[in-house]
């Protein structure tokens, strides 16, 4: 799991004479019975049943819950239902004034401000859990807003088309804080604004840090940039390549559209030093069974660093979902299944099954130990960093391999979900 910022965001903008405390349940247990005059959850599509559950539970105990995030911003009348108040969208600009509502006893239900502005310096304390959960990382963000409307993606309709910007003397503030010598821009695109970015690196670069983001592709075009970002600590980059298919990539509206021009931008990334880090996804209309062998074998013979199988999930409030809501092609509504790893609905060319065992042999075979061995040649510059990754991503296996399971015996809820003979032979075969 990567680091999050919403709730140590809050944290910072609450008054002095309030105590804040920060539960990160992926490390921390939850004390139910614990006294506190409010309860703040942030979750996102995957984890809002567990959010709802944990809201009600706290209010049968008398605690004033107040749900944000992702999910809360899109859907917040569905999660109005389980809590006594909603912050749709940013913190900064309603907090405060939410805090001082609760006081006076008059907690509205709905707090929103629109693009509210970042010029504010926030400080972050974080806990020891999460430091220790996290190697240390330390998460910051420099930017919020996408101009992009991708069909799967729900970021503009949270931050806005415009891209704003956390002044660079607050993330020069941060770094002098001295918290980490290891740092996470969580930015969905770090290099979004070529002169910002490079202005930030400058400013950035005296600390001696190493960091990772994500970025666009089309950051390898620029070699000013490139060789910015590496003097600054760049050590890996994440981007959201997505599909190996022309046809889709032309679909996309992606900044190169030829696979050739992508495996250039992989090297020129590579040979400067950077870890690359893929994020592709299965399941898009023009896929078809082929896609998974195909973009396997576009991945070894690139050597990417590593990469992340993501299944299509079409979440709320994205051009996806209201296609395939449109089409009926929803399996499910419980939104526990929309994790990025489930099929949640009916693909045009392979069955939910057939899209689901794809999506676990590529992570099988892009993570064999022959596989990964192979790759480490091409990725000599963060030995470290590449093999801690790659076997992490090993241990993924297992958790696949028992959900594969759950689906040929008939436990995955959606009665859409059939699992032919011959499926369940590939699927014995599997295990």
């Amino acid at each position: 799991m990567l680091p999050q910022l919403a709730l140590h965001i809050l944290a910072g903008l609450t008054p002095p004479e309030h105590e804040v405390r920060i539960i990160e349940e992926e490390s921390q247990d939850i004390d139910l019975n614990e006294e506190c005059d409010l309860v703040g959850i942030s979750c996102m599509t995957a984890n809002a049943p567990r959010a709802y559950d944990l809201s009600e539970e706290f209010r049968k105990r008398g605690r004033k819950v107040v749900l944000g995030g992702v999910h809360p911003t899109l859907l917040s009348e569905e999660a109005l239902q389980h809590c006594d108040a909603v912050v749709v969208g940013e913190g900064e600009g309603v907090w405060e004034q939410l805090l001082k509502d609760l006081q006076k006893g008059k907690l509205q239900r709905k707090y929103y401000v629109p693009a509210p502005s970042l010029d504010r310096y926030i400080p972050m304390r974080y806990g020891k859990g999460a430091r220790k959960r996290q190697f240390n990382i330390v998460p910051l963000m420099t930017t919020r807003g996408c101009p992009y409307s991708c069909e799967f993606c729900c970021v503009s309709d949270l931050f806005g088309k415009k891209i704003r910007h956390i002044p660079i003397d607050n993330i020069v503030r941060a770094l002098s804080e001295g918290q980490s010598s290891l740092y996470i821009f969580l930015d969905d695109n770090i290099m979004g604004d070529p002169p910002y970015a490079k202005a930030l690196f400058k400013a950035i670069k005296p600390f001696h840090v190493e960091w990772i983001g994500q970025s666009s592709i089309s950051f390898a075009h620029d070699t000013e940039l490139m060789k910015l970002a590496v003097e600054s600590g760049c050590i890996g980059l994440f981007f959201g390549l997505e599909t190996v298919s022309e046809i889709q990539l032309k679909r996309m509206a992606k900044s190169i559209k030829q696979i050739e021009g992508i495996e250039e931008a992989v090297r020129r990334v590579r040979d400067m030093g950077i870890h690359f880090h893929a994020s592709m996804v299965f399941g898009f209309d023009g896929d078809m069974k082929s896609v998974f062998a195909e973009t396997l074998d576009f991945l070894n013979r690139n050597m990417i660093g590593s990469a992340s199988m993501n299944i299509l999930t079409p979440y709320p409030g994205t051009a996806v979902y209201d296609q395939f809501r449109k089409e009926r092609r929803l399996l499910t509504a419980d939104w526990k299944y929309y994790d990025h790893s489930t099929v949640v609905f009916k693909p045009r060319n392979m069955s939910p099954y057939e899209l689901q065992e794809g999506n676990h042999w590529i992570k099988t075979q892009y993570t064999k130990l022959s596989s990964i061995l192979k790759r480490l040649r091409g990725n000599l510059s963060h030995p470290l960093l590449y093999m801690v990754i790659n076997l992490g991503m090993r241990k993924t296996v297992a958790v696949d391999l028992r959900r594969l399971s759950r689906l040929a015996n008939g436990g995955f809820s959606p009665p859409a979900y059939r699992i032919t003979e011959e499926e369940r032979v590939k699927e014995t075969v599997l295990r």
